[in-house]
C-alpha cells in the first residue's frame, strides 16, 4: 500500500491534551472543560469534521478552477450526529456567495460525495494497532 498521510501523536501530561505532528506541522486535540479536558484545541471529532470539511472545499475548488467556476467564498459547515442507537450521521451544508445556477450546484454536490475523505468515510477503513 501507498502511504497517503502521517501523524504523530503525544500525550502530554496536562489532562488530556494532544499535540499532534503531521509533516512540518503542530497542531493541539484535547476534551474541552465540561469534558476534563482544559480546551486547548478541537476535540477528536471536531478534527475529523475539519480534515472532511477541508477537504471537501479543497476539492470544490480545484473541480471549480478546472470548469473556470467563479467559486467566490465557499463555506462548509458540518455537524456530526450520534442517537441511542449508535447510529452516527455527518451532516454536511455547502454555501458559496458566487452566482452559481442550480445545474452547477448539483454538480457540486455530486463531486462533494465523491471527495477523498468523504470516501474514506463512508468506505470504512482498517485500522491495525500494534506495539512500537
Amino acid at each position: 500500500m501507498k502511504e497517503i498521510a502521517r501523524a504523530s501523536v503525544t500525550s502530554a501530561e496536562t489532562a488530556y491534551r494532544q499535540d499532534i505532528r503531521s509533516g512540518h506541522h503542530t497542531l493541539v486535540a484535547d476534551e474541552p472543560a465540561h469534558a476534563g479536558g482544559a480546551d486547548a484545541g478541537p476535540a477528536p471529532y471536531e478534527l475529523l469534521l475539519a480534515s472532511l470539511g477541508a477537504c471537501t472545499a479543497i476539492t470544490l475548488r480545484m473541480y471549480a478552477e478546472r470548469k473556470q467556476w467563479p467559486l467566490g467564498r465557499l463555506t462548509v459547515e458540518l455537524q456530526l450526529l450520534k442517537n441511542k442507537e449508535g447510529e452516527t450521521r455527518i451532516d454536511r451544508q455547502l454555501a458559496s456567495d458566487a452566482a452559481l445556477d442550480d445545474a452547477q450546484w448539483q454538480r457540486l454536490l455530486e463531486i462533494a460525495e465523491k471527495t477523498p475523505v468523504t470516501l474514506t468515510l463512508k468506505a470504512g477503513a482498517t485500522i491495525q494497532t500494534r506495539r512500537a
